[in-house]
């Protein structure tokens, strides 16, 4: 505890302000790579689903939203 360092107010907030913007930065990018494997990332979700199906029979969803709630 002793190497901590004292700030000020304004240094405190430069900091918060450097690392919210890492944040959002990380999360635009994070969003940009899920967006580009979606598919395969839908497809990994619900390979287990398409085993069970029968041959010849496929998924329709009605609204958006259902994709998630199929049980």
């Amino acid at each position: 505890m002793d190497n901590l360092q004292k700030q000020s107010l304004t240094e405190h907030l430069t900091e918060l302000r450097r690392c919210l913007i890492n944040i959002i930065i990380a999360v635009i990018v994070g969003f940009g790579v899920a967006y580009y494997f979606s598919e395969d990332i839908g497809r990994w979700f619900l390979k287990p689903l398409y085993e069970v199906l029968p041959k010849g029979s496929s998924l329709i969803f009605i609204s958006y939203q259902e994709a998630f709630f199929f049980t």
